[in-house]
C-alpha cells in the first residue's frame, strides 16, 4: 500500500512534465527517520530543541527546505543520496581493435531513494572496422538444390562484400532438412538412403542439423567444404529452421563464435517447424535449450520437439546473435511475421536460385546496423527503468519509454537518457544489465536503496531524555516504567502504558488522541495553537463562515459553534430576525407557511416565494369537491377540505378542474391563507365521439348505397343498349330459299348380286 501511494504521489507531481531532479514531490510526513527518508523529498531533524511543546515527532520529518526555514541546523539534516552516482568503470568510447568500447560508462553503482527518480546518461557509438562472425546457415531439402550450387562458389564474394565494411572477417556453414522420423523424414530403407524424389539425382540422407564447417577466415576453406555437400529431401513442406537455429546459437564453442558481432544467415524456400509439431512424430519432450550435437557435429532431432518461437528469440539475445532471413518471396510474409518476434532481425527477398544472396547479407546487415534498441535485462521487480533519446534525423522522445530506440544511425555517437525509480526498498543490493540488442558489451549496474538513517552512535542515559532513556535521530527510547517523547512520564502501575495514556487522551474510542489538534503527554493533551479543551476538541477560530464572515459578524465563536446575537439564528448567525421577505398582501407567507431567516418556508402543497402557489389544486381539492357531490354534509366535509370557505354557484359553469365529467371546480387562496373553493355543474354536452362516429358510419353506408344503385343503373342501359343492337341486326338480314347450284344431293346406290342370279334364272326359266 506504501508502495502505491509513493508511486500515486509521484505521478501526480510528475504529471505534465519530465520528473528530472529537483523536481521532487511533496513530503509525505512519519514519525520516525527511516521510514521518513523512504518518502520521496523528505528530510529528517535530530535537533533536541527543535520541536515546541504539543508538537508530535512527525514535526521532524519535512522538506529541507522547511526544515531550515523552522531553525533546523544545516549538520542536523539528514537527507541522504546527495551523490548517488559512483563510475566503478568509466572507459571512453574506443574504435581500437584491441580495446573496443562501443558503449559508456560500463560498471557504475548507483544509490536511490524510494520514490525519487534519478537520471543518467548511456553513450553509444559503434565502432568501425568492428569484426564480424558470419554464419551460413542452409536449407538443404531437394527444392534447393540450384541454391546449393550458387553456395558453391559464393564464399570468396560473401567475405569480400563484408571486408568493405571491416577488415576481420570469418565465416561458417552449416545445413538443415527435418528430424529423421515420420511423418517428415521417410522410414522405407531405399528412400531413408537416397530421398531423391527421382533416381537420377543423388542426395545425403536427411537430418536435423549439421555443422559443417566451424567458423574460419579462409574462403578458399569454405568452398571446399560447402562444395562437399550434397543436397537431401523429405517428406513434409515445413523444415527444422528453428531447430538448426537453436543449435547454432546454443553451440558456441563447436560453432566457435567469437566475442565480435555475430551473424546468422538463415536461408529456406519454405516455412518451418513450431513447437508442438514434434508430437506428430511421437516427441513431446520440450526442447531443452542445450547443445545436443554430436561427435560428427551433427543433431538428429529425435529426442526433444522443436523449440518455440519465444526461445529461439531468447536465445538469440542471450548470445548477442543478430539474424538474416534470406528467403524466396512466396514464404516472404510468413518469415516477416517471424520477424517481429525476434529483436535484431531482418528479412530480405532471395532469387530463387540465391544469385542475389551477398547483396542481401550486405543490405540487411546494413539494415540491423543500423537500428539501435537499448533495453535492460535482470532489473528487481522493485525497479523501474525507464529511457528517453534523441537520435540524429529522428524527433526527440515525447516521453519516457521501456526501451531506447534509435533508427537511421551509422557510425556517429548516441546519448541515451537512462531513469531509475525504486517503489519499494531493497533488501539488499540489486545488480542487473543494460545492453545494446546485437551487441556483447553491456553497462552493468549494481543498485542500493537508502532506507536507513545514519545518526551517529546512541546517547544513552540522555539529559534530554529526563536522563531515562536513549537519544537516538533526536528520538527517545524510554527505559522500561518510563513513557512519553522525553521519558518524563513514569509509570505507577503495570497497567500505565502508551496505550492507556493515549486512551485517557481520547473522548471516545472512536477518536483521535487530543482531536487530532495537539500531543498526548503522561495522559494529558498539550494543545496546539489557540486549541483548547480536556481534549484540544474546541477551537474558538473554526466555527462556520457566513459570507466569508467567521459568525455572520453576528455572534461569538466558542468550541467551534456560533453564539448567535441580536436574536440572529443559524449554525453561522446567517438567519436574520426581520421577515420583510415573507409578507406579502396575504399576510406572512401567506397564511400557509412559517417565516425561518426571514424566508418562507411553505406547507405541503404550496410553493412560492410567499407560499401563494398551489401545488396541484385540483389534485388537492378533489376528496372535497367529491364529498359535497356525493353526500352534501358540511360538517363532515370540512377536514376532507382543509377548512376551505366552498361555494357551490347556481347553474351551469365551466370552470378550472373537473371532476367526473359532471362538476368543474376552481381553487384560490384568500387572505391569511384561507382556501376558497368553488363548484358548479359542468354544462350539459353531446358525445361528440359517439355524434362524429355515428355520421361517419351513416355517411359509409349512405354513400355505398348511392354506389351500388348508380351502378346497377349503369348496368341496366348497357343491356338495353346491347338488345337494341341485336334487334336492329337481325331486321337488316334477309333469307331466299332458292336452290343452290352448288348443291347436290346425295346418291346411294345398293346392289344386291343375289337379285342378279335370280334375274338370270328367271330368264332361262322363259326360255326353256
Amino acid at each position: 500500500m506504501k508502495a502505491v501511494l509513493i508511486a500515486a504521489t509521484v505521478l501526480f507531481h510528475c504529471l505534465g512534465q519530465r520528473c528530472i531532479l529537483g523536481q521532487e514531490p511533496l513530503c509525505q510526513s512519519h514519525s520516525s527517520c527511516s521510514e521518513c527518508i523512504r518518502s520521496p523529498s523528505c528530510a529528517w531533524c535530530t535537533q533536541t530543541d527543535f520541536l515546541k511543546p504539543g508538537e508530535s515527532n512527525e514535526r521532524r520529518c519535512d522538506s529541507v527546505e522547511s526544515l531550515k526555514n523552522r531553525k533546523c541546523k544545516a549538520d542536523h539534516v539528514i537527507n541522504p543520496v546527495k551523490h548517488p552516482l559512483t563510475n566503478v568503470k568509466n572507459s571512453d568510447l574506443s574504435d581500437d581493435v584491441h580495446n573496443v568500447v562501443q558503449l559508456k560508462p560500463q560498471n557504475v553503482n548507483i544509490t536511490l531513494r524510494v520514490g525519487v527518480p534519478f537520471e543518467f546518461t548511456v553513450e553509444f557509438k559503434r565502432a568501425q572496422g568492428y569484426p564480424i562472425d558470419l554464419y551460413y546457415l542452409m536449407d538443404l531439402s531437394y527444392s534447393m538444390k540450384d541454391d546449393l550450387e550458387q553456395i558453391k562458389t559464393l564464399g570468396q564474394k560473401i567475405l569480400k562484400k563484408l571486408k568493405d565494411i571491416t577488415q576481420t572477417v570469418r565465416i561458417g556453414f552449416g545445413s538443415f532438412v527435418d528430424k529423421e522420423m515420420l511423418p517428415y523424414v521417410s522410414q522405407v530403407k531405399a528412400r531413408r538412403q537416397n530421398p531423391c524424389p527421382n533416381r537420377i539425382d543423388t542426395c545425403q540422407p536427411a537430418f536435423s542439423f549439421k555443422n559443417v564447417l566451424p567458423l574460419t577466415d579462409d574462403a578458399s576453406e569454405f568452398e571446399r567444404e560447402v562444395s562437399k555437400q550434397k543436397i537431401s529431401g523429405n517428406l513434409d513442406a515445413p523444415e527444422a529452421g528453428l531447430d538448426a537455429i537453436m543449435q547454432a546459437a546454443v553451440c558456441k564453442d563447436k560453432i566457435k563464435w567469437g566475442n565480435v558481432t555475430r551473424i546468422l544467415v538463415y536461408t529456406s524456400d519454405d516455412t518451418f517447424h513450431m513447437a508442438g509439431d514434434g508430437r506428430l512424430g511421437g516427441v513431446f519432450q520440450p526442447h531443452n535449450g542445450q547443445c545436443l550435437l554430436n561427435v560428427n557435429g551433427s543433431y538428429n532431432g529425435k529426442a526433444y520437439d522443436y523449440p518455440s518461437v519465444g526461445h529461439v528469440s531468447r536465445v538469440l539475445q542471450d548470445n548477442n546473435i543478430q539474424l538474416i532471413f534470406a528467403v524466396t518471396e512466396d514464404i516472404y510474409p510468413a518469415y516477416k511475421a517471424l520477424s517481429a518476434l525476434i529483436p535484431q532481425s531482418v528479412v530480405g527477398v532471395l532469387k530463387n536460385d540465391s544469385s542475389n544472396v551477398v547483396d542481401l547479407i550486405s543490405e540487411a546487415y546494413g539494415n540491423l546496423s543500423s537500428t539501435l534498441v537499448l533495453e535492460q535485462e535482470g532489473a528487481p521487480k522493485e525497479l523501474d527503468v525507464s529511457y528517453w533519446s534523441t537520435c540524429k534525423g529522428n524527433k526527440a522522445d515525447i516521453e519516457w519509454k521501456e526501451k531506447g530506440e534509435c533508427q537511421g544511425i551509422k557510425h556517429e555517437k548516441i546519448a541515451f537518457k537512462v531513469r531509475l525509480n525504486a517503489s519499494e526498498c531493497l533488501k539488499e543490493p540489486q545488480t542487473f544489465r543494460i545492453k545494446m540488442q546485437g551487441i556483447n558489451e553491456e553497462v552493468k549496474i549494481t543498485v542500493h536503496t537508502e532506507c536507513h538513517c545514519d545518526c551517529g552512535a546512541s546517547e544513552k542515559a540522555a539529559t534530554y531524555c529526563s536522563g531515562k532513556g536513549t537519544l537516538s535521530c533526536g528520538l527517545c527510547s524510554c527505559d522500561d516504567r518510563f513513557l512519553g517523547q522525553q521519558c518524563q512520564c513514569a509509570q505507577q502501575s503495570d497497567k500505565d502504558s502508551i496505550a492507556s495514556m493515549l486512551a485517557s487522551c481520547r473522548l471516545d474510542n472512536s477518536s483521535r488522541v487530543c482531536s487530532g489538534h495537539g500531543t498526548c503527554v503522561c495522559g494529558k493533551c498539550e494543545c496546539r495553537g489557540k486549541l483548547k479543551g480536556k481534549f484540544c476538541e474546541c477551537d474558538d477560530n473554526n466555527c462556520e463562515r457566513h459570507n466569508s464572515i467567521l459568525c455572520n459578524g453576528k455572534g461569538e465563536c466558542q468550541c467551534g459553534k456560533c453564539n448567535c446575537t441580536e436574536n440572529y439564528t443559524g449554525s453561522a448567525c446567517e438567519c436574520s430576525p426581520s421577515q420583510d421577505n415573507c409578507t406579502n398582501d396575504k399576510g406572512l407567507c401567506s397564511g400557509q407557511g412559517k417565516c425561518t431567516c426571514n424566508h418562507c418556508q411553505c406547507n405541503e402543497g404550496f410553493t412560492g416565494n410567499h407560499c401563494s402557489e398551489f401545488i396541484n389544486a385540483c389534485t388537492k381539492m378533489k376528496d372535497c369537491v367529491a364529498c359535497h357531490v356525493q353526500t352534501p354534509d358540511i360538517e363532515g366535509c370540512a377536514v376532507r377540505c382543509f377548512n376551505a370557505k366552498v361555494i357551490r354557484l347556481e347553474g351551469y359553469h365551466e370552470l378550472h378542474c373537473t371532476y367526473a365529467d359532471t362538476t368543474s371546480y376552481d381553487v384560490k387562496l384568500g387572505f391569511n391563507g384561507t382556501i376558497e373553493l368553488q363548484y358548479a355543474d359542468l354544462p350539459r354536452s353531446v358525445d361528440k365521439t359517439t355524434l362524429i362516429i355515428g355520421i361517419s358510419v351513416s355517411s359509409i353506408i349512405f354513400i355505398g348505397i348511392i354506389i351500388i344503385i348508380i351502378y346497377r343503373c349503369l348496368l341496366e342501359l348497357y343491356d338495353i343498349r346491347e338488345y337494341q343492337n341485336f334487334v336492329r341486326a337481325q331486321k337488316m338480314t334477309e333469307w331466299k330459299e332458292v336452290q343452290n347450284p352448288l348443291f347436290k344431293g346425295a346418291t346411294t346406290t345398293v346392289y344386291n348380286p343375289l337379285h342378279d342370279i335370280e334375274d338370270k334364272e328367271k330368264e332361262h326359266s322363259e326360255l326353256d
